[in-house]
């Protein structure tokens, strides 16, 4: 399969960086506009590299795109990743998919794909406030990732000193909680495991639960975990982000106060947001935290442009005893020392966006059967795949028990929804067509159901 970026800045970086660790051989290409950061990418990655304007007919001829599968815009620029999309599709490309940020332009999505024929847009501010949303609205988790059109949740917790699981082995988490879920995978000491029934927790790990919203807010409050609803929040930083996020909590209730150093934002977001309080002052400042009530916040969320800012703040924030801190990090090198810092959850828009383009490319890897990964999501620092599939008259395990599907290595049923219900799959689940199975797996070679199993 060959691939176009278009963009050697943070996104793109990161997108070829998942691309090349993958376990296919992607014929990848990077275009930019500045030569230096074509070279870094080439050095460290090993994919080529073209150097010039993505959007001209002469770069696009000279990248290959008259035989490309896919072309990734996701260059700073929205207009220009939406004319190289369409001069690329003109081109012979077979499919594009184009970064736009611009809150107006998404409201033109459809037209977009319909009528301009791309394949994908995507958004990363608003992929990323629909995540921290997510981690607010479920205020016991640190990470929330969604399967099967929501129906299923995947939800990270830590178990603190006082979780009643502590010393517990998991073939007795039925004695602890009546909740329908499954602890699928802990990191203890940073490190990963999928653990069986004998695996003992510890004070401290952070697991991984899979179930039903219903369950796992029942098994929260079992493993005395529950924490109280989200009802008042600070958002440091005004951006885009803190835009689609504050507008998104409104909905739900929450009262949201938003505190911006620049004044010409703070009168565009008083004007779009109109039930937020809107601050002009710098969030980085102690006494304007103190004095706009830090201590009394359910939850606390930095969005600056700078990570060190948010990192910092969000410590401050969680010493002054907000109940929840989310801080927006863009360089994840740190991930490991982030881990042992006070800090609830970390949320990097560059690495959702390219999650969401992987899974994208996964799919069509396998030629648009549909069987194709459905949902991905990345665990553990990207060392742990948890994917949604289909199962269709062409799964090679059809009407199988659990305990006779001869899967590969490192990979895990997790979870089966089907039509008149949610599974948490034993030795004698049968396997019916058109379930939706989720998969844990440190493979990154699976792309259809059929890749789960032994040849």
């Amino acid at each position: 399969m060959k691939i176009i970026v278009l963009g050697a800045g943070k996104v793109g970086k990161a997108l070829t960086q998942y691309l090349s660790n993958e376990d296919y051989d992607y014929d990848v290409v990077v275009v930019d506009l500045h030569a230096e950061k074509v070279e870094a990418i080439v050095n460290q990655f090993d994919v080529l590299g073209v150097v010039g304007d993505g959007s001209t007919y002469d770069i696009l001829l000279e990248a290959g795109v008259s035989n490309t599968d896919i072309i990734i815009a996701v260059t700073q620029s929205d207009e220009l990743n939406i004319l190289a999309c369409l001069m690329a599709k003109k081109m012979g490309a077979q499919n594009s998919i184009a970064r736009v940020r611009n809150p107006e332009y998404l409201k033109q999505r459809s037209f977009m794909r319909d009528q301009l024929g791309l394949s994908m847009i995507i958004n990363p501010e608003l992929e990323a406030a629909n995540e921290i949303r997510r981690i607010l609205l479920f205020p016991s988790a640190f990470k929330v990732d969604t399967f099967v059109s929501g129906k299923i949740e995947l939800a990270e917790f830590r178990l603190k000193e006082n979780a009643r699981l502590i010393g517990a082995s998991l073939n007795r988490l039925d004695k602890v909680s009546k909740a329908n879920v499954l602890i699928c995978a802990v990191r203890r000491n940073g490190k990963l495991i999928i653990p069986d029934g004998n695996f003992i927790l510890e004070q401290g790990d952070r697991i991984h639960v899979m179930g039903q919203h219903r369950d796992l807010v029942r098994f929260c409050q079992d493993i005395n975990l529950l924490e109280k609803k989200t009802k008042r929040i600070i958002i440091v930083g005004g951006g885009r982000i803190a835009y689609y996020l504050a507008r998104q909590l409104i909905e739900h209730g929450i009262q949201v106060k938003i505190i911006e150093n620049n004044p010409k934002r703070c009168v565009e977001l008083s004007i779009m947001l109109p039930e937020a309080t809107i601050i002009e002052s710098d969030g980085s400042d102690e006494e304007v935290l103190v004095e706009e009530g830090i201590e009394s916040v359910d939850a606390f969320v930095a969005l600056t442009g700078l990570d060190e800012e948010n990192i910092v703040i969000s410590l401050y924030a969680k010493q002054m005893k907000a109940k929840k801190t989310v801080a927006k990090v863009t360089r994840m090198n740190f991930m490991s020392v982030l881990d042992q810092l006070e800090i609830d959850s970390v949320v990097s828009p560059k690495n959702i966006i390219a999650t969401h383009i992987l899974r994208y490319v996964r799919a069509k890897n396998n030629k648009d059967d549909d069987s194709s990964v459905k949902t991905l999501h990345h665990l553990f620092n990207d060392d742990v795949d948890a994917m949604e599939f289909v199962v269709t008259p062409q799964t090679s395990f059809l009407n199988q028990k659990v305990s006779d599907v001869k899967l590969k290595n490192n990979i895990l049923i997790a979870a089966i929804s089907r039509e008149r219900g949610f599974v948490i799959p034993k030795g004698d689940t049968e396997i019916r067509l058109k379930d939706h199975i989720v998969v844990i797996t440190t493979d990154r070679r699976i792309s259809s159901l059929n890749d789960l199993v032994r040849r």
